[in-house]
């Protein structure tokens, strides 16, 4: 497609140090282009936006919308999906550990038919070796549960295809899981490697805390195994007390004399019972709350202020 408009997403959460230098490496890469680069400063509190005003007054392809408060990075990328008009659109973090020289090979993919082009972590030597397993333990686990099979290594870098887009604008879930939705829309998809990177300025937005919540979001919204889960426990604790049953039987029939009643038994039981019990309604408690908030049908963001849009 000749003379196509390339939109480029990027969520920013005080990124204040970050904007400049990213700039610095994007706007070389997007100079062939008709471009369009979105800015989503999701409530950020230090000074995200004025650098980013300042800069989209000599650029007017820099764009900008801000968030009355923090509403999060998956809802931040949904508000850019909402607002770009490319043809097909590139989302990519502010802190530089995804490279922006590897664009032209995603939109290269996409020119030849693909709709999805990944962006792959191939090496992440600079993430710790907590990190590492933890996300490769998340991949494992998520796709175990859920019937949509999610890539692995890779995060919210991609390019999607204009036809993939309107398609995830379609959709009106409240809990937005953008990995999941784009895999399980099933259009076309391809890879492009890269090494990441070390984070540029400041500290990681996804601690550990964010990164569980992602996972359990992304668990809940693409799987019911879950729940599956919590009936076979039920089945288990109800057979071990059917067999401990038994087992109370034969020993007061065959065994009087020698039996002796003990309080371990009786506290090792309460407690896995009581255990699976927390573990069942903890399951069915986090998806009546995604029903609770599927039927409020508040929006997903407020917009504050649009800069060139």
């Amino acid at each position: 497609m000749p003379n196509f408009l390339l939109s480029i997403i990027i969520p920013v959460f005080n990124e204040e140090s970050n904007v400049d230098p990213l700039l610095k490496r994007l706007l070389p890469v997007l100079k062939n282009y008709r471009y369009e680069i979105i800015f989503i400063n999701d409530g950020s509190r230090d000074k995200t936006a004025f650098f980013v005003k300042e800069r989209s007054k000599t650029n007017k392809n820099i764009k900008m919308v801000s968030f009355v408060r923090n509403f999060g990075h998956q809802q931040a990328l949904s508000a850019g999906y909402r607002l770009s008009k490319g043809d097909c659109v590139i989302s990519l973090d502010a802190d530089l550990q995804d490279p922006p020289e590897i664009i032209n090979q995603m939109v290269d993919k996409w020119q030849k038919g693909v709709k999805i082009v990944y962006a792959k972590r191939e090496k992440r030597d600079v993430d710790s070796f907590f990190k590492k397993h933890t996300a490769r333990c998340f991949y494992k686990l998520i796709n175990f549960l859920s019937d949509t099979p999610i890539p692995e290594d890779v995060g919210d870098f991609r390019l999607l295809d204009r036809e993939v887009v309107d398609f995830i604008n379609s959709l009106n879930e409240q809990s937005r899981f953008l990995r999941g939705l784009v895999a399980w829309s099933g259009f076309p998809a391809e890879y492009v490697s890269f090494s990441r990177e070390k984070r540029l300025t400041g500290e990681t937005h996804y601690p550990l805390s964010k990164m569980l919540n992602l996972a359990l979001e992304g668990i809940m919204s693409f799987s019911v195994k879950p729940l599956r889960i919590a009936s076979y426990l039920g089945f288990l604790s109800s057979f071990i007390g059917f067999l401990g049953i038994i087992y109370a039987v034969i020993g007061k029939v065959f065994l009087p004399r020698y039996w002796v009643t003990g309080w371990s038994a009786l506290f090792v039981g309460i407690m896995f019972i009581g255990g699976i019990q927390l573990l069942t309604i903890g399951i069915i408690g986090e998806y009546l709350g995604k029903i609770y908030k599927e039927v409020q049908k508040r929006p997903p963001f407020l917009i504050k202020e649009k800069i060139n849009l």
